[in-house]
């Protein structure tokens, strides 16, 4: 098991004020919650914004709020994209085995932590935020008829009540699924993954029946997070399309993006979940999964609620928009992010060319289109879910920075070349990188990618996701010694990078060959900080890769969401042209030894899987 220790609070009830829902509201509040002092923070915070008031002058602030697998941020934003000031909190998270789960109370109280300290840090009162919106991993949250958690755990503790995307209890689940051939299926990329929502769903049905009976809503995290903010059921669009099989071009003939408003949930097919064994899920309108839905960034309810906007250091009112995906966050955050020299072709051509990497501990490729694409192995097409009234594909890598992680942390050298590191004041990466670039010179080789010409990884540690679609593949290393020195870590690390790179590769051909035209990447997240990392992908895929000017893409998508939500902007597009900016531009080598040397490491890649399938058909037919 692993945690990250938190003190915790007790969990008061507490209601806030009914909005856009006719079913139960799904928190409560004690009016005792907190009794104030003089000394209490939020006192003074409100005091700050008070003050702030009288000798300011008037400007929108844009508050965007991410949860990430290990901590929840805040971001504010000035009405120009730039970032005024950011900061973070981390969130517990239990690990055992395939489960991984985390606290929905924890989550809440991390980014009350974040979005003060960010108000701080940036200088900015809370009453100049006019607007804020919510991204969250798709983690699935479970709750009660008074709000309060619902164990999802075998330990039965309660705090526990969020299943973690990338947990991966749910395989067997995922697998009778499939073999249903539901037609919803066919927008999933043909199959389902057991990191989306109706195989978590039936999991907790099968061996939880106490806590499946206790459940009056399961909500993705950021559906959770602007419930908990406004009392507003409404779901967001790019949640339920993308991780619960609901198909949002049931709306598409009826409405657009700029009637926003609430849509009654017209896309479930009741048939799916009764053949799954959940058509209880289908009872009272669906109010367990969504009554309604809405574009990303419609205004939800009446805005920040009062005791929200008291935990929060805000002011009540405040228009709070649908939420986003973080990756799909990522994606609003910088998909218009194209030098000026980019932006002579159509709109429509441009961005339908663009694909963007968010690159964090997974990686998620999202290109969109005017049209919908089936793409066997790639989640989609979703209608609207990310970018309104286009068609999202959704490749990913299940494991990215969390497989450099992993090859880092279980190298014998690593602990010494983290000390170095931290002695340098630097980070480990960059050590790495340096480290890599001394070894070429020592070796005279004729580019850092070639000192991995006898080592080759296969990076599917967490299955793949894209474009195989195989929650049940391994990683493989081929190449590997006795050595056990600093410089034989940093060759892993490069080949592993390399991996991933190739797995990105993989992907975009297979988009291209299935009706895309990719020819321009965008990245954002952790790793899209790492020069290598960027470098590496260029060269391998043979494309340009577009920084943005702005680093954290995620938290601007997310205070997009908030922008459009209080009228700032006519549609989320207007509002991601106006936002976002591009940064540096990361070309591939020109050098064509480098493109064949790829090219022949491309194709080992491809072949280690092949061998995996045959060693996997040799064993079963062994053990037959």
């Amino acid at each position: 098991m692993v945690a990250i220790s938190r003190t915790y609070i007790s969990d008061k009830r507490f209601n806030p004020r009914k909005a856009g829902s006719d079913a139960a509201p799904l928190l409560g509040h004690d009016q005792n919650y907190h009794r104030f002092s003089s000394s209490d923070p939020s006192i003074r915070a409100s005091f700050k914004m008070a003050t702030a008031a009288v000798s300011r002058p008037s400007r929108s602030v844009f508050l965007g709020i991410d949860v990430g697998t290990g901590s929840a941020r805040a971001g504010l934003f000035d009405d120009n994209g730039k970032l005024l000031g950011s900061a973070s909190s981390p969130i517990q998270i239990w690990k055992e085995g395939d489960c991984v789960e985390q606290s929905s109370t924890d989550i809440w109280l991390a980014i009350c932590t974040a979005v003060k300290r960010a108000l701080s840090l940036a200088d900015v009162a809370g009453e100049e935020v006019t607007g804020l919106g919510f991204a969250a991993t798709c983690s699935l949250v479970a709750v009660d008829s008074e709000g309060q958690p619902v164990t999802v755990s075998w330990s039965g503790d309660t705090r526990r009540n969020v299943i973690v995307w990338m947990d991966h209890r749910a395989v067997k689940q995922a697998e009778r699924i499939n073999s249903s051939n539901s037609p919803v299926l066919q927008y999933c990329g043909g199959s389902i993954s057991p990191e989306m929502q109706p195989p978590k769903l039936l999991w907790v049905k099968e061996n939880l029946q106490e806590s499946w009976s206790m459940t009056w809503r399961w909500m993705d995290l950021s559906d959770w997070l602007s419930y908990r903010a406004t009392g507003d059921d409404t779901r967001s669009m790019c949640t339920t399309v993308c991780k619960w099989t609901y198909l949002g071009h049931a709306h598409m003939q009826h409405v657009d993006e700029k009637s926003s408003r609430d849509m009654e949930a017209c896309g479930w097919d009741d048939d799916f979940w009764e053949e799954i064994g959940l058509p209880d899920l289908v009872d009272s309108h669906h109010s367990k999964i969504g009554r309604s839905v809405a574009f990303p960034g419609h205004a939800l309810g009446c805005g920040l609620t009062p005791d929200a906007a008291k935990e929060l250091g805000l002011v009540s009112g405040i228009p709070v928009g649908t939420s986003l995906i973080d990756a799909h966050a990522g994606g609003v955050g910088v998909m218009e992010s194209v030098p000026e020299s980019e932006t002579k072709e159509s709109d429509d051509d441009g961005i339908c060319r663009r694909m963007v990497l968010v690159c964090g501990t997974s990686t998620c490729h999202m290109a969109v289109s005017r049209t919908k694409l089936f793409i066997p192995g790639v989640w989609g097409p979703f209608w609207s879910a990310m970018v309104p009234e286009f068609w999202l594909t959704e490749g990913g890598q299940s494991a990215t920075g969390a497989l450099l992680d992993y090859i880092i942390d279980n190298h014998v050298a690593s602990s010494h070349l983290a000390n170095r590191a931290a002695s340098q004041n630097i980070s480990l990466f960059q050590m790495l990188n340096e480290l890599l670039a001394d070894i070429m010179r020592d070796t005279s080789a004729p580019f850092i990618a070639a000192l991995t010409s006898d080592l080759h990884v296969l990076p599917d540690f967490h299955g793949n996701r894209s474009p195989i679609a195989d929650p049940n593949a391994k990683g493989m290393i081929s190449g590997l010694n006795l050595d056990t020195s600093e410089r034989h870590l940093a060759l892993q690390y490069l080949a592993t990078v390399q991996g991933l790179a190739y797995g990105t590769r993989h992907i975009i051909e297979h988009c291209n060959e299935h009706g895309h035209k990719i020819d321009t990447l965008l990245a954002c997240g952790g790793l899209s900080k790492n020069a290598l990392f960027i470098q590496e992908h260029a060269d391998i895929v043979g494309c340009p890769i577009i920084l943005p000017r702005e680093s954290e893409s995620v938290l601007l998508g997310a205070a997009i969401l908030g922008a459009v939500a209080a009228k700032k902007y006519s549609s989320l597009r207007a509002a991601m042209k106006a936002l976002n900016a591009a940064g540096q531009v990361i070309h591939p080598s020109e050098d064509p030894r480098v493109k064949k040397y790829h090219d022949a490491k491309y194709r080992i890649f491809r072949e280690l899987y092949e061998q995996q399938l045959a060693h996997r058909s040799i064993m079963a037919e062994a053990l037959s």
